[in-house]
């Protein structure tokens, strides 16, 4: 299993499970929820990896933007010869507080890509308790 497509791990197991004959298992049924199971850890690595990349993203934007705020504030003192006045304070008050701000913007950004990827795993463990009922039911005399 050399690959990680969702679609070649599930025949992979479909193959393996196949060989063997259980007598009173409905072998479809099963390997029907553990595709379902399959599909669902997918999406949650999906939506996991989208989440970081968008961090990654933000993270590089921060940096950009703040290292060329301070660019400009220490251009500015350095070209005007004067000594830091009480407006550089200021500037520099402005650009920690919307570092601040965007820091809380990327831990709501990891906050929400941790609830979807959850979302999507609990999706799926709900369902599988409902397909076992399902199966459990059906085998009943």
């Amino acid at each position: 299993m050399e690959t990680t497509n969702p679609n070649s791990l599930f025949a992979e197991y479909a193959k393996m499970i196949e060989k063997f004959k259980l007598p009173g298992i409905d072998v479809s049924a099963v390997l029907e929820s553990q595709r379902k199971d399959i599909e669902a850890l997918a999406a949650a690595n999906a939506t996991a990896i989208s989440g970081m990349q968008t961090l990654g993203q933000k993270q590089a934007e921060i940096l950009q933007s703040t290292m060329s705020q301070v660019q400009s504030l220490v251009t500015q003192l350095t070209t005007s010869g004067a000594t830091p006045s009480s407006s550089a304070g200021e500037l520099v008050q402005q650009a920690l507080h919307k570092a601040l701000a965007d820091m809380q913007e990327l831990a709501d950004t990891a906050y929400k890509t941790q609830s979807d990827s959850f979302a999507v795993v609990s999706k799926r463990v709900s369902e599988h308790v409902e397909e076992l009922k399902a199966l459990l039911q059906a085998k009943k005399p």
